[in-house]
């Protein structure tokens, strides 16, 4: 890129990398699941960056979902500054749920934006289009410096919108099924030919969890998960790139003993406790893709009439086993760095192996193949965060996943 200088994004400054930058976000990657491959010998590439790199574990964002980590990821910064706190937000203007995965829901630019107006080529795969438009706000795909596409859309991907026509054709791989591993093997794939042929400046490659959901660190299929990702991060790490593994989120069992979902329904409490429909519970995890959760997470807000008195309400929600944290608004805020006019009065975390719920009748468990896993939590915050290259780094909970960008670039600048 013809910018040498430094480059202040959100009030943090980053370094011009020499080699190509590269973060991988690897969905749902609870810590273990690297420990199992790698203690079976099955991520030889990993093991030794983590040797002759450097090794930590950091902390995501609260809650430990996907769009909020991955925005945080790609801005650099917590969701108070982003605007992104979930998938999913109540619009009390209008009375409705609303997805929040439209542009128009960011509030800061993001780094792949300001290092592509500095003249910077800039590469972005993502597994699920969910996140596409949001790590691809404000790039432009007329100038062949930019590339944003999903595997999930691979076959329909145009010159015009992604910067890469036909991607599925282009990588000569199949349009992965959205709930598949494929998906994400589909995403390193596509960053191997790109490094190889494109050779962009900053890349960022994010994965879906349709695994981690469904595996345990220990299953076999994880496991094979994971060996393949090593054989792609070789190739990567062969080419001379600076690379950071980290993820959203981590995992965690959230099933009873009989293997059905252990939940808390906590908008069946607030009916019982208030008229029916007075509050509204909201679960950011809700999108399109609940076949592998559920719509179940460990992280809730609440939204409350007036009437109510929200400090008894917070006393009998803790009151309830399996609620680990419920405060108000101005302490979530505090607390978890999240934008105050896009959550309830109430924020609620629950346990490690426990979830939370709307109402009994409105979660749809029947896709459910296997005993629930999922994420959300201040339990699922811990992941891993490694990179090929030794430099000095902080460890958790002041080392954070968003400082992906700002690591990995220090370590393309050397």
């Amino acid at each position: 890129m013809n910018n040498q200088s430094p480059l202040d994004v959100n009030g943090r400054v980053y370094q011009v990398p020499k080699v190509p930058a590269i973060a991988i976000c690897l969905d749902g990657c609870e810590p273990a699941y690297l420990d199992a491959a790698i203690g079976d010998g099955l991520m030889p590439t990993l093991k030794r960056m983590r040797e002759s790199g450097s090794d930590r574990l950091a902390h995501s964002v609260i809650p430990s979902f996907t769009n909020p980590n991955n925005l945080s990821i790609a801005t650099g910064r917590p969701p108070i500054i982003h605007g992104i706190c979930g998938n999913f937000l109540f619009d009390r203007d209008t009375g409705e749920e609303v997805m929040m995965n439209d542009v128009r829901f960011l509030r800061a630019p993001t780094i792949f934006s300001k290092f592509y107006e500095a003249g910077a080529r800039v590469a972005i795969v993502t597994a699920k289009d969910k996140l596409r438009a949001l790590l691809g706000a404000e790039l432009r795909f007329d100038e062949d410096r930019a590339k944003c596409f999903s595997a999930e859309k691979s076959d329909t991907s145009t010159l015009a919108e992604h910067g890469q026509e036909a991607a599925s054709k282009w990588l000569d791989m199949v349009q992965p099924e959205v709930y598949s591993a494929e998906l994400s093997e589909f995403v390193f794939a596509a960053g191997v030919k790109l490094l190889a042929e494109w050779k962009p400046d900053i890349m960022y490659l994010t994965t879906t969890d349709y695994v981690q959901h469904k595996y345990a660190p220990d299953d076999g299929e994880a496991k094979s998960f994971y060996e393949m990702f090593d054989k792609y991060l070789a190739q990567l790490d062969e080419m001379g790139a600076a690379i950071v593994v980290t993820a959203d989120h981590g995992m965690k069992p959230k099933h009873l003993e009989d293997g059905s979902p252990a939940v808390i329904y906590v908008q069946d409490l607030m009916d019982e406790w208030l008229d029916k429909g007075a509050a509204r519970v909201i679960l950011p995890i809700t999108d399109p893709y609940v076949v592998h959760h559920g719509a179940l997470g460990s992280f809730a807000t609440v939204y409350l009439p007036e009437s109510a008195n929200r400090d008894e309400i917070i006393a009998k929600l803790l009151a309830i086993d399996g609620i680990t944290h419920a405060m108000s608004r101005e302490e979530a805020i505090e607390r978890f760095e999240l934008p105050g006019d896009r959550i309830g009065e109430i924020v609620m975390v629950s346990g490690e192996n426990i979830c939370i719920g709307t109402s009994k009748d409105r979660h749809d468990l029947a896709a459910l193949k296997e005993p629930l896993r999922s994420h959300g939590g201040i339990t699922e915050q811990t992941v891993p965060f490694i990179v090929n290259r030794a430099i000095d780094l902080p460890n958790q909970p002041v080392l954070r996943n968003f400082d992906a960008f700002f690591y990995v670039m220090t370590a393309a600048a050397l």
